[in-house]
């Protein structure tokens, strides 16, 4: 049972109930549920492959996390590091089988983001800002994955909230490179934005992509259908956006000993962003 628990945490599936929420919303908004098989394939995809990116990330991450995070599960000794080689080939594998059976559109970008998550664990996390660039981008990858499992283009509105997505996670991102500092720079000699640039302006512009974000759901909810006047995404959005705006205003504080309260108030916030856009796709008033 330990050893479960410990799979779990390593392959985090919190986050897949995020991914599964914003296929479904960008099937809805793209053109409708489709048939109970392609809907089945089209959660599996990206279920897997963020299973399997995450625990090839906690494989390379051991040394930095045994100073920045020794939650990880690798460190507890209940899994061994070619455990989590095992489980990110068996979840890659899944993942990108799946996505062969919906269509080649989503083949493509299953493949694309599998080898990408690999690389960024690898190397690309060390690169400035494209390490970061990356994991915004696989948070908004999912709706672009969940419109072209159901049609051949993307509506406006899927862009729109594919940009709001990687302008909140690249937000995040950023700030966690703020709070994993001291280990990065210790463990792995990363030149991350706050090591080059410092915190301060670091966080600054974290702050002004989260603004930038909810920006974009304020317009969504005065211009663009489904959400143009619709009140429920419109009081569960300004929740959300209270979220972000708290956990951009504890890292510009230089709260240190909130850093991680105000990541998972950050995760809350962009969690609940997921559902008032599926609410929205599934209830227009």
């Amino acid at each position: 049972m330990g050893k479960i628990k410990d799979i779990i945490k390593l392959t985090r599936i919190e986050h897949s109930l995020m991914l599964i929420i914003a296929v479904v919303a960008a099937e809805m908004i793209a053109l409708g549920l489709p048939g109970i098989n392609v809907l089945i394939l089209s959660i599996i995809t990206p279920v897997f492959i963020s299973m399997g990116a995450f625990a090839i990330n906690d494989y390379f991450d051991i040394d930095t996390d045994r100073i920045n995070r020794k939650s990880n599960p690798l460190l507890k000794g209940n899994l061994k590091p070619k455990d989590a080689l095992y489980i990110t080939a068996i979840s890659m594998i899944i993942g990108i089988a799946a996505s062969a059976m919906i269509n080649v559109y989503c083949f493509a970008i299953a493949i694309v983001f599998a080898a990408l998550s690999i690389l960024y664990s690898y190397r690309m996390k060390n690169m400035l800002l494209l390490g970061n660039a990356y994991i915004a981008v696989s948070m908004a990858i999912v709706f672009i994955f969940g419109a072209y499992a159901v049609s051949s283009s993307v509506r406006p509105a899927v862009l729109l909230i594919i940009a709001m997505i990687f302008l909140s996670g690249l937000a995040r991102e950023i700030n966690g490179t703020v709070r994993d500092m001291t280990g990065d720079v210790k463990a792995r000699k990363v030149r991350t934005l706050p090591v080059v640039i410092g915190r301060k302006a670091a966080v600054a512009i974290a702050f002004v992509l989260y603004l930038i974000a909810i920006g974009i759901t304020l317009f969504l909810f005065l211009e663009v259908a489904p959400f143009l006047y619709n009140m429920y995404y419109g009081i569960l959005i300004a929740i959300s956006d209270i979220l972000v705006f708290n956990s951009g205003i504890i890292f510009l504080l230089g709260d240190k000993k909130s850093y991680r309260r105000a990541r998972n108030t950050s995760l809350a916030g962009m969690g609940l962003a997921l559902i008032a856009i599926l609410i929205a796709s599934l209830v227009y008033i």
